[in-house]
């Protein structure tokens, strides 16, 4: 890829990220790339627990999305879009949310869901790849939002947007060297972890796999 001073990493729910991409951010985070985060919900529905009170799960979930960053080296705080759990679309005024926010980070490289992955399930995930797509489109056009323009927002172009969770990867990232921040960062979602040592298990044969 070309070079990168800054990089965008939207994900549908706190742990999206750390867990599809927390080695390669690290990894940048190192080589002094300017890191931010973003949430497109607050994950606040994220529990088996059918009496677990949302509002209460989405400050929580929160905290752990800031301990997530700071382990990769990334930049807190994190940036959360707002929407609801489990009921994210691809609204018109989502993508304006994202294309602000691209306008204003300004990112070389804009990482995100692959919202075209065969067998997807979960439409959080599909809203939330193609609301970043969509938004980096708005962003980089100086004619598509003009709300945008008049807030003193510049169209601003990423060279490269990096789709995770794919199942035609064409561009692999060696974490080796920073698989144990990815895993602090993962470990962080404590809210989201029963067994530590299971996940870590996974996480370090995902990586060997590839």
């Amino acid at each position: 890829m070309l070079a990168i001073r800054r990089a965008l990493a939207f994900g549908a729910h706190p742990d999206d990220v750390e867990l599809q991409a927390g080695g390669t951010l690290a990894a940048w985070a190192r080589r002094g790339v300017q890191v931010e985060l973003a949430c497109f919900t607050a994950g606040e529905k994220g529990s088996p627990d059918p009496a677990a009170d949302p509002a209460a799960l989405a400050r929580v979930r929160r905290g752990e999305a800031e301990a997530a960053a700071r382990a990769l080296g990334a930049a807190v705080p994190v940036h959360f879009l707002g929407a609801v759990d489990g009921e994210l679309e691809a609204t018109m005024a989502m993508r304006l949310a994202v294309a602000r926010l691209v306008r204003t980070v300004r990112p070389d490289v804009v990482l995100g869901h692959d919202p075209w992955r065969r067998y997807l399930l979960h439409p959080d995930h599909r809203a939330a790849g193609l609301l970043t797509v969509d938004g980096v489109v708005a962003a980089r056009d100086p004619l598509y939002a003009p709300a945008l323009a008049a807030e003193g927002l510049a169209a601003h172009r990423p060279h490269t947007v990096l789709l995770f969770g794919t199942d035609t990867p064409d561009e692999l990232v060696d974490v080796t060297a920073t698989i144990e921040a990815k895993l602090a960062a993962v470990a962080a979602h404590a809210s989201q972890v029963d067994d530590r040592a299971d996940l870590e298990r996974r996480v370090r044969t995902w990586n060997a796999a590839i």
